[in-house]
């Protein structure tokens, strides 16, 4: 084996251990790999910034502009208050409902936008209805992706494979070419989902009070000289030795003691790590002489002295945000939310979607005031209740509550803004232009009517996604300039040589969904595009057969909440455990496994 391959597979297994352990956000892991290809001379300089210029890139950038003016204008809005009126049918319907509109709308629209709706309006209607709405999200997520996977703009896995085929002198794809296959998918996502949902978590989730348990919440709170507990051993305070208490670590003169012992005595000045859930927090704030810190107990004791104490303490509530991809407020940390202004609201705590580095051990070794927020994670801010409509001014943050907001919209906005959708659509389905040309032609008149601002689009699009790609792109080119795709395709072809072709389908099938389950769908395809290339071409095989089964395969990681970022979304919102992506989810995939690679295999 050539030092070049062993470099190009060195660099793979880095970046998915990386991504896997999300030791660094994606973006920051994609330029790592742009500055090694260039750095160890697996690509020209010019190759390794050209995912930057790649038409799949810039594709993925116009549409996700397009969302971007679909939800400034009143789209977005248009479709969620649709949506609500399916309040009135049974759960057993409502999931099958949802998912059905949920695919249907995925296949046009950037699917993490779709369920970002969906987020908001079942967390509300379960507050309302009384239903628990982890009954309803896994499948709206599942069928948001199996949406995507109908048309080539449905997601962006789709339109990397696509480009990846064009660039290696195969046919590309039509905008419709394989919807009949991703129809079958959804069919099976609906069936299994609807008999699934009644397995998912059932407990309803009445308020804000009764959401937080032990492992959910972290407050650092601040011991006052005023405190009746000074002087008492941590052992004998009561609401230490309670089960859904936990002190993670005690701050003293900037000295951390993580986890510290019974017969340690408080002291005025101290600054504790707790682990509680919201309703023992207030109880302990008010009861023992505790603060969040001090300049938060100045703006309490002003409020008081400017109107009456009942008024300021039946105003006051407690709001759950879910930060949301794109959102400018991801990598800020609590003990930096509270240096700017945040609309009148306070951030008192924050609750990390789970992965394999957020753990209680991290959080002991870490103050949770510097971890940085990520998409997923949810903020819990204390605000007075008439200043709730104020937190829509924070661009991309989800309010799980039942307050609503709708900003006044000009319906010809909303009208023009549909119907640049639409455009755009039809002209690529017809193939009258590329897709890339549609999109870029639907951004150009949404700017010329002035019904979006580039300002909106810096902050709103989700350059992560643009930079993974930007970076992923040029690892496919420095596969192809190692000879690392032929040399693995020909050491997968000497062992798959005497077998059936639908299992050499199958395989390649398989092992592109246990990839996705760990890196990013992007990502995967990326990498297994040429592979599939290079296997069919020695086999003589069908190409297109083996591109859609890494497309699928790319998209169908139900089994892991980190493979698609709307399932990491759902995973902390919909109070699910890992065992329900990989029990329920892992029966979707290897169902769509078996259906896929036996539906593939007509075109061998």
């Amino acid at each position: 084996m050539e030092l070049s391959i062993i470099l190009v597979f060195i660099i793979i297994g880095i970046s998915i251990i990386l991504f896997v352990t999300e030791f660094f956000p994606v973006d920051k892991i994609a330029f790592f790999i742009i500055v090694a290809l260039v750095l160890l001379q697996l690509t020209t300089p010019e190759e390794a910034i050209s995912g930057f210029a790649n038409p799949a890139t810039v594709t993925v950038l116009a549409l996700m502009i397009l969302a971007v003016g679909l939800e400034e204008n009143g789209v977005i809005q248009l479709l969620s208050d649709g949506i609500k009126k399916l309040k009135i049918l049974p759960l057993i319907l409502l999931t099958p409902a949802f998912m059905i509109i949920s695919a249907s709308i995925s296949a046009f629209i950037s699917t993490t936008a779709v369920v970002i709706i969906f987020i908001k309006i079942i967390t509300r209607l379960s507050e309302k209805y009384g239903f628990s709405s982890s009954r309803l999200l896994m499948p709206i997520s599942f069928a948001g992706i199996l949406g995507g996977s109908c048309t080539l703009m449905g997601t962006s896995t789709n339109l990397i494979v696509n480009a990846i085929a064009k660039k290696q002198g195969v046919e590309s794809f039509s905008f419709f070419e394989f919807s009949w296959y991703g129809l079958i998918f959804l069919a099976v996502g609906l069936v299994i989902m609807t008999i699934a949902s009644r397995f998912l978590p059932k407990k309803k989730k009445n308020n804000l009070t009764t959401d937080y348990n032990i492992d959910s919440y972290v407050f650092t709170i601040k011991v006052t000289k005023d405190s009746s507990l000074i002087g008492e051993k941590f052992g004998d305070i009561e609401f230490l030795n309670q089960e859904d208490s936990k002190i993670l670590k005690l701050i003293r003169h900037h000295q951390v003691i993580n986890d510290p012992g019974k017969y340690i005595k408080l002291k005025a000045k101290d600054n504790l790590v707790l682990m509680s859930n919201l309703e023992n927090f207030q109880s302990i704030l008010k009861k023992n002489g505790f603060v969040l810190n001090e300049k938060r107990q100045k703006q309490q004791l002003e409020n008081v002295n400017r109107i009456d104490n009942d008024t300021v303490e039946n105003d006051v509530t407690y709001i759950e945000t879910l930060i949301l991809p794109g959102s400018n407020l991801i990598g800020k940390t609590l003990k930096g939310l509270r240096r700017i202004s945040f609309e009148g609201a306070f951030p008192i705590a924050i609750k990390k979607r789970r992965n394999l580095r957020n753990t209680k051990e991290r959080l002991l070794r870490k103050n949770i005031e510097d971890i940085n927020l990520k998409p997923g994670d949810r903020v819990l801010l204390e605000m007075q209740e008439h200043k709730i409509s104020d937190l829509y001014n924070i661009e991309n943050i989800a309010i799980l509550n039942e307050h609503e907001f709708k900003p006044n919209i000009a319906k010809s906005k909303t009208a023009i803004a549909l119907l640049i959708l639409l455009g755009v659509i039809a002209l690529a389905a017809t193939s009258v232009v590329t897709i890339l040309t549609a999109s870029l032609l639907g951004v150009a008149i949404m700017l010329l009517t002035n019904i979006i601002k580039l300002e909106s689009v810096y902050q709103k699009v989700n350059w992560q996604i643009i930079f993974l790609l930007a970076g992923m792109i040029p690892l496919g080119t420095a596969m192809t300039n190692s000879g690392a795709d032929i040399w693995l395709s020909e050491h997968l072809l000497t062992l798959m040589s005497n077998q059936n072709p639908t299992v050499v389908l199958g395989l390649l099938f398989g092992i592109t969904i246990l990839l996705s389950g760990v890196i990013s769908n992007n990502a995967t395809a990326i990498i297994m595009a040429p592979i599939a290339i290079a296997v069919a071409s020695g086999l003589n095989l069908d190409i297109k057969a083996f591109l859609l089964a890494v497309m699928f395969g790319s998209n169908f990681s139900f089994f892991t909440p980190v493979g698609y970022q709307t399932n990491t979304l759902i995973y902390g919102t919909g109070a699910y455990k890992f065992k329900h992506f990989l029990i329920i989810g892992g029966i979707l995939s290897a169902t769509l496994w078996i259906v896929g690679t036996l539906l593939l295999s007509i075109k061998l």
